[in-house]
Order: structure tokens, then C-alpha cells, then sequence
């Protein structure tokens, strides 16, 4: 698993993920993504790249999500593959864990008021 995090316009970051998100890749995005998370930007996880997710993945990434709202931001998902797209609807996460296919709709989630 790699992890960058860049700028995301004014007030985000973009967190890109590539790899499987096992509990190798788990353990080695805990640190940066709770480090991004405790910072008040609102966040998107580019998961284009992030072709299989376990329950470890899906616990850092609602972790991640929910101390992101309690600051009053969003973590909004990048354009999942099918696979792990299907997971995460199985799972009922699509509330927790919004899903944008692209960038522009990713700004326009974050911009639009909840």
C-alpha cells in the first residue's frame, strides 16, 4: 500500500491510495490518515488505485470519516473500483462513506450543504 496526501484546493486534502487495503495496507495508512483526519480540512480518499478492501480497511476509513465530521468537515471516496464499490454498499457505508466518481463531483459534494 502507498499513501500520498496533496493539497485539495483552499481548505481539503486529497489523501491517493494505491494498493490493497488488507491489514498490511491498513496498518500503514493508520498514522497518516488519522494525522490528516485531526486536521480541519475536509478530506477525499482517491481509491482508484485500491483494488482490494478488508473489514481493517473499512474500520481505518470510518474512523478516519467520523473524526472528520466531528470537526464539521467530509471525507468523501474517490472513484472506487467495482469491487470494492460493491463492499462498501453491501456494508451500508454509503452515508459514512459517500462515494464521488470524479473530482468535480467530489467539489461539489464538498461544497454542498448537509
Amino acid at each position: 500500500m502507498q499513501i500520498t496526501i496533496c493539497e485539495f484546493g483552499e481548505k481539503g486534502k486529497i489523501v491517493i491510495l494505491e494498493g490493497k487495503l488488507d491489514i498490511a495496507g491498513a496498518q500503514k495508512i493508520e498514522l497518516p490518515i488519522a494525522t490528516v483526519s485531526g486536521s480541519r480540512c475536509d478530506i477525499i480518499v482517491d481509491m482508484t488505485r485500491v483494488d482490494f478492501i478488508a473489514s481493517i480497511g473499512i474500520r481505518q476509513l470510518i474512523i478516519a470519516a467520523k473524526t472528520v465530521a466531528r470537526r464539521s468537515c467530509k471525507l468523501i471516496l474517490l472513484d472506487p473500483c467495482p469491487l470494492v464499490t460493491e463492499v462498501l454498499v453491501t456494508a451500508g457505508l454509503k452515508d459514512i462513506l459517500p462515494i464521488a466518481r470524479s473530482e468535480d463531483e467530489a467539489r461539489a459534494m464538498l461544497n454542498a450543504t448537509t
